[in-house]
């Protein structure tokens, strides 16, 4: 008896349109043929392709959801396809061209001047200029509103002081969309810089020795009396809500990359079920087996079902950061439940490179932690629910 595709089987694939269908599958040739048959390679050697930058630039993928200034402008459907597309293969593929879209590229088409989006948003969409995003700091992750780096108004500009790290993209980027406290410790003198590669005072140390995201590049942002000019400062956003609203764009794109990330674990769990004989017979003619296999597919059908159910939410304007951030709390747990089962379903295999299911659990480590933990949606989520903050 033959299987049927898991999301063939409740239907799930029938709701994309022609053009989401056009993108899914133009994304997932990208990422199976030019990136999958190397991962595992870059995983284990701690590096990023950067050859294939610009084929991404090419097929629309970074900025996709953003319109004008060369972006493809579509749908929200068809952005969290190419999310998912590109985590099935790997999180560090998908994380970068999150960071270049939606933290990096979304600040300039949203807060910058006309002059900023010209001359930036064209060259990053194709590819030619990498972005980072500078807020998380060394002592302040979960609470943005501690951060220490300032930046203090001189004639023409400002001077910034101060690290950010875990910054994805950091080591190969042109320009860094900085947060900064300006002359004063409260959140809401914060403001964006965008702080160029040949700034004096500007460096990027790469971060060594990852166990998790190894295909990705990660670095700091070090700031030592860098002067950023004024036309180089997002004049249309001031306090938490420019970095908090790109962490929202965002975290939209991680609930779709996710069900990547799970839908290729358990497709490999599946097919190595079927193959795999035991007693006589296919693993996968076991109970215990098969529960676990139908545990996995209900919650990857559920998890797309909420995010297309946000997908619709954003295209009409009523998507919010809590409905945002319930997707990525439940889609990255899942996911990363569903890494775990199924690395137990290949018994020893599972730990090998071989397959794809241990890089994707520890990938997933980092996924669970950055963009807003676990914990922190949660609450905030609490917050929403009872009217009450657990976090002061």
């Amino acid at each position: 008896m033959k299987a049927t595709p898991l999301l063939d089987l409740f239907d799930i694939e029938h709701l994309w349109t022609e053009e989401q269908c056009i993108v899914r599958d133009n994304v997932r040739r990208f990422a199976r043929n030019e990136f999958e048959p190397g991962v595992a390679s870059w995983y284990i050697n701690e590096t990023f392709p950067n050859e294939l930058i610009p084929g991404l630039g090419e097929m629309g993928i970074l900025g996709a959801n953003l319109t004008g200034y060369g972006c493809a402008g579509l749908d929200a459907t068809a952005y969290g396809l190419i999310m998912r597309e590109l985590e099935y293969v790997d999180s560090g593929l998908r994380s970068f061209a999150s960071v270049q879209g939606a933290l990096c590229m979304y600040p300039i088409w949203a807060f910058g001047t006309e002059e900023q989006k010209t001359r930036f948003l064209p060259k990053m969409a194709s590819g030619d200029i990498i972005g980072c995003f500078g807020l998380t700091e060394p002592d302040s992750g979960s609470d943005p509103s501690s951060m220490r780096t300032v930046a203090k108004k001189v004639d023409g500009g400002y001077i910034l002081n101060g690290t950010k790290m875990w910054i994805t993209n950091s080591p190969i980027a042109k320009v860094a969309i900085v947060w900064a406290k300006v002359d004063s410790d409260s959140a809401r003198s914060i403001r964006g810089f965008l702080v160029e590669r040949d700034f004096d005072g500007f460096t990027t140390p790469k971060m060594k020795d990852k166990m998790s995201l190894r295909a990705s590049w990660t670095g700091e942002i070090v700031l030592e009396d860098c002067f950023v000019p004024e036309q180089n400062v997002l004049p249309d956003v001031a306090g938490l809500k420019g970095p908090l609203s790109c962490l929202t764009q965002a975290r939209y794109g991680i609930s779709w990359g996710a069900l990547g990330a799970a839908l290729c674990c358990f497709e490999t769990a599946l097919n190595y079920a079927n193959e795999r004989t035991q007693f006589g017979r296919s693993i996968s003619s076991f109970q215990l087996t098969q529960k676990k296999l139908v545990d996995m597919g209900a919650r990857i059908v559920t998890g797309h079902l909420l995010s297309k159910h946000l997908a619709n939410g954003k295209d009409s304007g009523r998507l919010t950061a809590i409905q945002v951030s319930l997707a990525k709390r439940e889609n990255v747990g899942l996911a990363l439940d569903i890494a775990r089962e199924s690395r137990s379903i290949l018994g020893g295999n599972g730990i090998m490179a071989e397959y794809p299911i241990m890089r994707h659990a520890a990938n997933l480590e980092s996924v669970y932690t950055y963009e807003g933990t676990h914990e922190v949606h949660t609450l905030a989520i609490g917050r929403a629910l009872t009217g009450h903050s657990a976090f002061s």
